[in-house]
C-alpha cells in the first residue's frame, strides 16, 4: 500500500476512540477497509517474515509489529495482560516466544475462554478470532464497569468481524474498548516457506460422500478461499490463479474462489479499481494428483522421522546414555540452526555429518583448553554456553537419526527397494517391471512387516497399474488379513484416484520431467510430481489446458515470448518477470514433508523465484490412511485430530 495512502487512513482513523468504523462502533466500510490495510502492512512482519523475504529462520516480532499493537497501549513501566483463544495461543506460539512477550510488557498471557480473576489496575489486549465464543468472553469481561476485570480492552481480531458480533460488542461494552482493529490473518506459518490453513476436518469436508448433498464442502471451501486471501495479501500479492484440471472441480472451484475474493480484497476505492496481477503465480491442486508421495517411505531426514518416529506437535521424546537414561524432549523448529541445514539431507548423509560436527566442537574446545594463560581461560568460560547449547543439539538429532535408523534397519529397508520399484515401474537399473505383483507378494508374505505398511505397498501396487479388478483386490485385503481397514484402500475412489481399472478410470498423469542425470540413492529414486510442477510453471512449461487460469494472465506468464514495441525487451523483460516472481503452491486435502522439502530445493536453485507451498494441513502417512478410512463414515463418528 503507497505510503499517501496509509497517511490518508491514519488521518481518517484520527479522533475514533474505539475502533476502524464511524464515531463509536459506528458503520464505515472504508474506514473499516482502510485499516485492514493497514493493520496487515504492520502485522505480517510478525506473522510472516519467514516468506515475507523467506528468511531461513522462524518468525520473529517485528518493530513494526510493536508500534502497530503493543505501543497503542504503551506507558513506561506499565505491564499489560494478553487474552488469546485457542486459535491465536498457537498462531503466536508460531510466531515468538515468551520473552518476546516480556520484552513487550506482557506479563501475563491468559485463555479468553477460562474464568479469570479480575486486574482492575491492568490493561488487556485481546488477540482473538471474530467468533461468538471469543467475543462472549470479550464481553464478559466487561459487563459493567464496577466489576469490569481490566482497565481496559485493546482488541485485535485475527479477520473480519461479522457485523452481528460487532453490534453485540457495541451495545455491550464500547466504553472499555480503547482500540478494536482487525488484522486479517487466518493462516499459520509453520516453516519459513511452509503454511497451512490449520482445518483439520477439512480433508473430511472436501472427500467425504456422505456430505455430498450438504453445503459443508462448499462452506469449508469458502472459508479457505478466504485464508488463502489472507496469505497473499500478507504477502502484498495478487497473483494470477491456476488450477489443475481433472475428474474432480474441487481445484476448479476453489480457484473460482480465490480469483473472486482476490478481487473483492483488492478493490482500493469507490471506482471498484483493482489492484493490477502482480508477476506471481498461485497454482491449486487436488490431493489426489500425487498419491504415491503420499505412502511411499522417505529416507530423508525431516520426512523419515515424522513417518517412523512419534513425534507430537514438533516435540521429539528421546533417553539420554547410561544405565539411570532420563528422558528429554526437544523441539524441531527453525531457530535450531542445525536442524534447518539437515532436515532436508538424505538419512545417510545424516548420520555421516553428525559425528562430524561433534569431533570439530570436542577439538576445537580441547584446543582452547590447551592454553593456560588467563585470557584464553576467560575465553573458554565466554564460549562454554554455546559449546554446550552446539553440543546439546547435535546429541539431540545425533539421537534421531540413530532412532530412524533403527527403525529402518529392522523392517523399513526391505521395503524401500520394493516401494521405488512400484512407484517409478523400473528398478535400480532402469528395467522396466513387467510383473507388478510378483514384486509386491515378497512384502505381502513378510510376517514382520506392519499392516500399515503393506497397505502401503498394496497401495503403491494399485497407483502403478492405475487399479486393479475387484477380484484381486478382494483377494489382497483377505490375504493380507486387513478388512478392518479395507477403506484405507477403497475409499481413494472418494479422491478420484482409481482403485478398480476401467477405461473411464484412467487417470491423466503428469508428464514426467527426466532426472536420470541426477546423482540419487538407490532406495530414494522417487521424486514428487509436485516438484516437477513447480519447475515446469517456473520455466514456463505448464500446459495452459492442464493448468488453465481463473484470471487474464499478464504478458510475463505467456510462453510466447509476444512483447510489444512499448514494453522492454524480452530478455530485460523476462529478467524482471524472474526477480520480482514468486510461485505459490496450495494443495487440498493436506501436504507431506517429501513436497515441503520441494519447495526448498526449487527455490535453491531457480533463486530467483521464490516458492511457497501450503496446504489445509500436514499428512504423515500414517495420519492420511487414518483419515481415508474415515471418508466412508458418519460425520457424528468421525474424530478429527488437531494438528
Amino acid at each position: 500500500m503507497p505510503a499517501l495512502e496509509e497517511v490518508k487512513v491514519k488521518s481518517a482513523l484520527q479522533g475514533l476512540p474505539c475502533c476502524s468504523r464511524n464515531g463509536c462502533f459506528g458503520e464505515c466500510s472504508r474506514l473499516r477497509k482502510g485499516l485492514l490495510w493497514l493493520s496487515v502492512t504492520k502485522w505480517h512482519c510478525l506473522l510472516y517474515a519467514g516468506l515475507h523475504g523467506f528468511q531461513k529462520k522462524k518468525l520473529k516480532v517485528s518493530p513494526e509489529l510493536k508500534s502497530s499493537v503493543f505501543d497503542d497501549c504503551r506507558k513506561e513501566e506499565e505491564w499489560k495482560i494478553i487474552l488469546l483463544d485457542d486459535y491465536t495461543t498457537k498462531l503466536l506460539s508460531l510466531c515468538c516466544k515468551m520473552t518476546d512477550l516480556l520484552a513487550e510488557g506482557i506479563t501475563v498471557v491468559e485463555n479468553v475462554y477460562k474464568t479469570r480473576e479480575p486486574v482492575p489496575h491492568m490493561k488487556a489486549i485481546y488477540f482473538i478470532t471474530p467468533t461468538k465464543k471469543s467475543v462472549d468472553g470479550l464481553i464478559d469481561d466487561f459487563i459493567t464497569k464496577s466489576s469490569s476485570r481490566y482497565k481496559a480492552a485493546y482488541v485485535y481480531f485475527t479477520d473480519f468481524c461479522p457485523d452481528n458480533l460487532f453490534n453485540k460488542i457495541k451495545s455491550s461494552c464500547a466504553k472499555s474498548i480503547r482500540r478494536c482493529k482487525e488484522i486479517n490473518i487466518s493462516f499459520f506459518p509453520y516453516e519459513s516457506q511452509v503454511f497451512t490453513l490449520n482445518v483439520p476436518d477439512a480433508f473430511y469436508r472436501c472427500y467425504s460422500p456422505t456430505l455430498e448433498k450438504t453445503k459443508d464442502k462448499d462452506a469449508v471451501m469458502q472459508v479457505m478461499a478466504e485464508q488463502i486471501v489472507t496469505l497473499c495479501a500478507t504477502l502484498d500479492e495478487n497473483p494470477g490463479v491456476r488450477y489443475k484440471s481433472g475428474p474432480s472441480d474441487k481445484a476448479s472451484k476453489l480457484a473460482q474462489l480465490v480469483e473472486k475474493s482476490l478481487e473483492n480484497y483488492y478493490k482500493t476505492d469507490e471506482k471498484s479499481q483493482i489492484k493490477a496481477k502482480t508477476h506471481s503465480q498461485l497454482i491449486i491442486i487436488d490431493r489426489g494428483f500425487d498419491p504415491v508421495s503420499t505412502v511411499l517411505h522417505e529416507l530423508t531426514f525431516q520426512a523419515m522421522a515424522y513417518d517412523l518416529l512419534p513425534i507430537e506437535n514438533d516435540t521429539y521424546k528421546y533417553k539420554t546414555e547410561g544405565p539411570a537414561g532420563k528422558e528429554r524432549e526437544a523441539i524441531l523448529e527453525e531457530d535450531d540452526e542445525l536442524w534447518v541445514k539437515i532436515r532436508h539431507k538424505h538419512i545417510a548423509d545424516v548420520i555421516e555429518e553428525i559425528p562430524k560436527l561433534l569431533k570439530e566442537v570436542s577439538s576445537e574446545r580441547k584446543a582452547t583448553e590447551g592454553k593456560l594463560s588467563i585470557s584464553a581461560l576467560a575465553q573458554l568460560m565466554k564460549k562454554m554456553p554455546h559449546y554446550r547449547k552446539e553440543i546439546s543439539r547435535q546429541v539431540v538429532h545425533l539421537n534421531l537419526a540413530e532412532d530412524c535408523m533403527s527403525k529402518f534397519k529392522s523392517n523399513i529397508e526391505r521395503l524401500c527397494k520394493t516401494e521405488q520399484d512400484l512407484a517409478l515401474g523400473t528398478d535400480a537399473e532402469g528395467q522396466k517391471v513387467k510383473d507388478s505383483m510378483r514384486v509386491l507378494l515378497p512384502v505381502l508374505l513378510n510376517k514382520s512387516h506392519e499392516s500399515y505398511d503393506k497397505i502401503r505397498a498394496i497401495l503403491l501396487y494399485i497407483f502403478s497399474t492405475n487399479g486393479t479388478t475387484q477380484e484381486n483386490l478382494d483377494k489382497l485385503i483377505q490375504n493380507v488379513q486387513i478388512e478392518s481397514d479395507s477403506d484405507m484402500i477403497r475409499n481413494w475412489k472418494y479422491l478420484d484416484v482409481p482403485v478398480l481399472s476401467s477405461s473411464a478410470a484412467q487417470q491423466h498423469k503428469h508428464r514426467r520431467r527426466d532426472r536420470s542425470s541426477e546423482e540419487t540413492y538407490q532406495l530414494s529414486r522417487w521424486t514428487p510430481i509436485i516438484k516437477d510442477v513447480m519447475e515446469d510453471a517456473i520455466e514456463n512449461k505448464l500446459d495452459s489446458k492442464d493448468w488453465p487460469y481463473c484470471s487474464q494472465c499478464p504478458p510475463t506468464w505467456n510462453g510466447s515470448g509476444a512483447v510489444s514495441a512499448r514494453q522492454k525487451p524480452k530478455a530485460s523483460y523476462q529478467d524482471e518477470r524472474k526477480s520480482s516472481a514468486r510461485l505459490i503452491i496450495f494443495v487440498i486435502g493436506g501436504i507431506t514433508y517429501s513436497e515441503m522439502r520441494s519447495a526448498y530445493e526449487v527455490s535453491q536453485v531457480y533463486k530467483s523465484c521464490e516458492v511457497v507451498i501450503g496446504s489445509t494441513h500436514i499428512l504423515t502417512p500414517k495420519r492420511l490412511l487414518d483419515e481415508v478410512k474415515s471418508l466412508s463414515k458418519p460425520k457424528d463418528m468421525v474424530c478429527i485430530k488437531d494438528e
